[in-house]
């Protein structure tokens, strides 16, 4: 659980930059800014890949969490970039990422709080 947990701390810091980055701007807002757009999607990617590689048993306790989207936009971003809209990113960091953030802060809390063990009081 120990690599989880620093997979689940990449994803909140990407998720977190992902949001400031694009804010309440549009897709054009922030395609405008060569390296507003580039750390936007680096950050998406980010989120993607260690979306994919968390364990299963994290991935299964927390069902209610769309592992599987991350992923698909980091894919989209590699594979094709120049393709790659901008408007539906930022749709996405503005209505998505906020509430992926919450989960994603929740259970690296309780995977903290499961490893420390109980409370010997």
């Amino acid at each position: 659980m120990q690599r989880d947990r620093v997979l689940l701390a990449e994803m909140i810091e990407a998720a977190e930059r992902i949001v400031q980055l694009v804010g309440t701007s549009s897709g054009d807002e922030v395609a405008a800014s060569r390296d507003r757009r580039d750390a936007a999607l680096w950050n998406f990617a980010v989120l993607g890949e260690a979306a994919g590689q968390i364990s299963d048993a994290t991935r299964a306790g927390h069902p209610e969490v769309g592992w599987r989207d991350p992923v698909r936009v980091r894919n989209r971003i590699i594979h094709g970039y120049a393709s790659v809209d901008m408007d539906i990113l930022a749709a996405a960091a503005q209505d998505d990422i906020p509430e992926l953030l919450g989960q994603l802060r929740a259970i690296a809390g309780q995977l903290a709080t499961d490893e420390e063990g109980p409370d010997p009081s």
